[in-house]
């Protein structure tokens, strides 16, 4: 047990939960606005895709990111276009987005990289590790929390800064107000639409650092479906902590908890197929004792009526 449960296996679930977290971020700021973004899964695909790109373009690991933080609002941009602007069903919207995301990854990964399946280059530098003076030097603890990429701490400020934007700011009330009552907002004299598009757009950013993540930061490299349903569980993990950045945060090291565990689980000569399961087991058992609805609320909003 104790080979199991060791610090090593806890440092693992920082790095994992990190874009699992910063993705539902975003779908909880698009929550708070009277959308139901389901299209995480693919804007965090082409987050990993872009910075890869952005990085085999200007070898930079900083111009990567902001190379795939713009690519991603792009999409972003056109998601709340279609949702905001033509009332089409959000869910409808973040659906076609996510396949859109599939195949337009697989494509470009032959157009630009000419390759299948995988594109890798020994020689491309991921995001640095960044070990943390006095903490690295305390036993367990700094095994733990010390040696990760900058987004993994990065992850942990937006939390804490979201949590203060969403309840202590004037325009965070502002925020919240489209989402719950987008009419009384906006007869007040609140930009619904702007603030909507603003919102969306964040959420670009934060899916896009969670691509990074994934492509840049835990590996360096990017696979065709590299996500493999993280945009998904980043969803669950949304609703799981009511769209509320600390309850998104206790969900998120839920899911990456479990996914460190299999993987650890894997040395123990069980089955692959079988510890691969575990983290979606635990996001169906999530959902199956989720029984707040103002989430299907929102999704029924989508359709046009919270506009």
């Amino acid at each position: 047990m104790q080979q199991l449960f060791d610090a090593a296996m806890f440092g693992s679930t920082l790095r994992i939960m990190t874009p699992i977290l910063l993705a539902a971020l975003g779908g909880a700021l698009c929550s708070r606005v009277g959308l139901f973004n389901v299209g995480l899964e693919g804007l965090v695909l082409i987050g990993a895709f872009s910075a890869i790109v952005g990085n085999y373009l200007f070898g930079n690991v900083l111009l990567a990111v902001l190379f795939s933080i713009i690519i991603v609002m792009l999409f972003s941009a056109l998601f709340a276009f279609i949702s905001i602007n033509l009332k089409a069903n959000a869910i409808v919207v973040g659906i076609s987005l996510n396949f859109l995301a599939a195949g337009l990854t697989t494509f470009a990964l032959r157009a630009i990289f000419d390759v299948k399946g995988a594109y890798y280059d020994k020689d491309m530098v991921g995001l640095p590790k960044w070990d943390i003076p006095l903490i690295k030097d305390i036993p367990w603890v700094g095994t733990v929390f010390s040696g990760h990429s900058p987004l993994v701490y990065l992850g942990i400020i937006i939390v804490i800064a979201l949590q203060f934007y969403l309840f202590k700011s004037v325009s965070g009330f502002r925020l919240r107000s489209v989402g719950e009552n987008p009419i009384a907002a906006q007869s007040i004299g609140i930009k619904v639409r702007g603030i909507q598009y603003g919102a969306v757009l964040m959420c670009g950013v934060l899916c896009a650092l969670a691509g990074a993540q994934l492509s840049l930061g835990q590996v360096t490299m990017f696979t065709e479906g590299m996500t493999a349903g993280r945009g998904f569980i980043a969803l669950v993990a949304t609703m799981l902590g009511q769209a509320n950045p600390l309850g998104v945060m206790g969900s998120s090291v839920l899911f990456g908890f479990m996914e460190a565990l299999s993987i650890r689980l894997q040395g123990f000569s069980l089955p692959t197929h079988f510890t691969m399961m575990l983290p979606y087991i635990v996001t169906l058992v999530a959902m199956f004792f989720f029984k707040d609805r103002t989430y299907a609320q929102d999704a029924l909003k989508a359709g046009g009526s919270s506009r």
